[in-house]
C-alpha cells in the first residue's frame, strides 16, 4: 500500500496543471467564471442547440442582486450544510462573491445546464461512484467545461473535463490524430474519477485533491511548504495560483445554485434533451460518412455525438470504440453494418498510385480533367459514392443534384 501511494506521488506530481493559470485585474470570482463562460458559448452555437433547443433556453427570472445582498451569511450556510456532502461546503466572503456571480451568470442559463444535467449526471455519478469520490463532485463538471463534451481551453485541454494531453494519456485516454477520448463523455468521466481519487490518495483531502485537480499537485505541495505546512485549503489559499483560489470556492458556487435557484427567483423553462441516443460498439474500422448514408444522421449531428473522433474515421479495427446515435437510428445502423464496414474498408484501402505520363502537345488523346466521373450504365449514386469513398450527400452537393437521378454519360464531380 505505501508502494502504491508512492508511486501516485510521484507520478501525479509529474502532471501539468489542467487549466491554464492567468494573470490580469478581475477579481478571482470573475477569473474563475471565464472558462465557464467560454464553454456555455460554445455550447450554446452547437448543432443541436442550434437545431433542435433553439427555444426555450432562457430562464425567466426574479433574481435580484440587492436581495441576495441582503440575505445573512447564516441562511446560507445552513442551506450548505443541508446539502450533507463530503466535500465540506464551506462559507466565508470568498464563498459568498462566488455564489452570487455564478447566480447572476447562471440565472438565464440554468435551462441549457439543466438539460446538460439530465445527459450527464447519471453517467457522472456511476464513474464517481466506482472510484469513491463524493457524489457532489459531479458539479465540476459544470465549472470545468459547462457541460460542454466539445470545450477547448486556449491551452489545449478538452472535454467535460478539461484533461490536458499528458494527463489524459496517463490515464489511458487515447489521443491521436484521429481519436481524442478526452471528448468521450464515458472515457473521460471514469478517468477523471480516476485522477480524482489518485488525488485523494496523495492528499488524504477531498478539497486539497479537486484543488491539484486544476493546478496540479505540484503547486499544492509548494503553497503547503511555504504555508510551513498547513494543509487546509483556506490556510494555503493565498499561496496558490490565482485561478485555483477560485476553483474551491466556484465548486461550492455552482452546487448551492443548481440546489437553491428556486430560493432565488429563478424559473428556469424545463428542455428536453434533443435527442436520445444509444450506443453500439463497433471492432471494425468505419467511417461516419457511410454511417450518414445508411442511417441518415446529418454528418455533423454525427460529429456533435462522437467528438472524440476527429478525421470521420472510427478506428475499430485496432480494438473496440463506441458509435453514438440516436435511438430511432440505431437498428437502421444494425442492419446494414456489414455494408458500412465493407464501404469503408474499400476506402481505406491503400492502392499503389499510378502516375500517367504527360501528355504531348495541346488536345493529346487521354487527357482528361482529374476530380469527375462519367456516369455508365448500372452506375447509381449509391454505388459511386461508394467507389470513391464519399457520401450520396457530398456527391449531390457538389453536383447541384436535389433527386437520386442521373443519365448515362453525365459528368460527376467527385
Amino acid at each position: 500500500m505505501k508502494c502504491r501511494i508512492l508511486f501516485l506521488l510521484v507520478m501525479v506530481s509529474l502532471l501539468v496543471p489542467a487549466v491554464a493559470q492567468t494573470d490580469g485585474a478581475e477579481s478571482d470570482a470573475e477569473l474563475a467564471t471565464h472558462r465557464y463562460s467560454a464553454a456555455y458559448d460554445s455550447l450554446l452555437n452547437s448543432y443541436y442547440m442550434r437545431r433542435y433547443a433553439h427555444q426555450g433556453l432562457h430562464s425567466r427570472t426574479e433574481f435580484s442582486l440587492d436581495a441576495f445582498d441582503e440575505l445573512p451569511d447564516s441562511v446560507l450556510e445552513a442551506r450548505l450544510r443541508a446539502l450533507h456532502t463530503v466535500v465540506p461546503m464551506a462559507m466565508n466572503d470568498v464563498v459568498r462573491s462566488h455564489i452570487r456571480l455564478y447566480l447572476r451568470i447562471m440565472s438565464r442559463r440554468l435551462s441549457l445546464t439543466l438539460m446538460q444535467e439530465e445527459r450527464y449526471f447519471q453517467l457522472f455519478g456511476e464513474a464517481l461512484e466506482r472510484y469513491g469520490v463524493p457524489d457532489e463532485v459531479k458539479y465540476l463538471a459544470i465549472v470545468e467545461s459547462a457541460l460542454n463534451p466539445e470545450a477547448t481551453s486556449r491551452v489545449g485541454a478538452s472535454g467535460l473535463w478539461q484533461f490536458m494531453y499528458n494527463t489524459g494519456r496517463l490515464y489511458d485516454l487515447e489521443v491521436n490524430s484521429v481519436v481524442d477520448e478526452r471528448r468521450d463523455p464515458v472515457k473521460s468521466s471514469y478517468a477523471a474519477a480516476r485522477f480524482l481519487s489518485d488525488l485523494y490518495r496523495v492528499f488524504d483531502d477531498w478539497t486539497l485533491a479537486i484543488a491539484a485537480y486544476n493546478c496540479g499537485p505540484g503547486n499544492i505541495n509548494k503553497a503547503i511548504a511555504r504555508s510551513g505546512g498547513k494543509r487546509d485549503f483556506w490556510q494555503i489559499y493565498y499561496y496558490l495560483p490565482r485561478e485555483t483560489r477560485g476553483y474551491i470556492p466556484s465548486l461550492i458556487a455552482v452546487i448551492y445554485v443548481m440546489h437553491y435557484y428556486g430560493e432565488h427567483g429563478l424559473r428556469p423553462e424545463r428542455v428536453e434533451v434533443p435527442v436520445r441516443t444509444d450506443t453500439v460498439m463497433v471492432n471494425r474500422d468505419v467511417l461516419l460518412a457511410y454511417v450518414e448514408q445508411v442511417t441518415g444522421v446529418e454528418s455533423e449531428a454525427l460529429k456533435v455525438l462522437n467528438p472524440q473522433y476527429r478525421s470521420g474515421l472510427i478506428p475499430g479495427s485496432s480494438g473496440r470504440y463506441a458509435l453514438c446515435l440516436p435511438l430511432a437510428q440505431v437498428e437502421s445502423f444494425i442492419r446494414n453494418q456489414d455494408s458500412v464496414y465493407r464501404w469503408s474498408a474499400d476506402s481505406l484501402l491503400r492502392k499503389p498510385v499510378k502516375v500517367s505520363p504527360q501528355p504531348q502537345g495541346k488536345g493529346a488523346k487521354g487527357s482528361s480533367k482529374g476530380g469527375y466521373y462519367t456516369v455508365k450504365k448500372g452506375d447509381t449514386l449509391s454505388s459511386i459514392a461508394r467507389k470513391h469513398g464519399v457520401s450520396v450527400a457530398t456527391l449531390k452537393k457538389r453536383n447541384g443534384l436535389k433527386g437520386d437521378s442521373i443519365r448515362v454519360g453525365q459528368k460527376l464531380k467527385i
